[in-house]
């Protein structure tokens, strides 16, 4: 389960890191979500994986790099409501600038987002599988 204590931020913080978690928009399942407990298991992030079926969500991060990943990225910047403020592809080799306002981010293989349909606005939430 994931925290529902007041704070916006804790909204993407699970009780039990590294859980079977889903990426859901408007009831609708888009992907296996992955969420690496510790700073340096969310650094790791994508790195040594030659694909990635599913996504992948950082919190707290403001940047993400692809230095020696195999392929490139879809990123979303979610801000403290859930709802996707900005998204990107970041190609291998390249380290995004940080946003101050941002502290949560997914990232999926290139052309994921397309695939789901995914765009600025969507208001995303995390479930835990049963």
């Amino acid at each position: 389960m994931w925290s529902t204590s007041d704070s916006t931020s804790d909204r993407w913080r699970p009780e039990r890191a590294h859980s079977a978690c889903w990426l859901v928009r408007d009831g609708k399942v888009l992907a296996s979500l992955e969420v690496p407990d510790g700073r340096k298991a969310r650094a790791r992030g994508l790195l040594g994986r030659d694909r990635f079926e599913g996504a992948m969500l950082l919190h707290p991060v403001r940047s993400v790099h692809t230095v020696r990943m195999q392929f490139d990225i879809d990123m979303a910047l979610i801000d403290p409501s859930g709802v996707v403020v900005k998204t990107m592809r970041v190609n291998r080799n390249r380290v995004t600038a940080p946003r101050l306002r941002v502290k949560t981010v997914i990232e999926a293989e290139a052309g994921a987002f397309n695939m789901w349909g995914l765009k600025i606005g969507d208001e995303l939430e995390i479930r835990e599988s049963r």
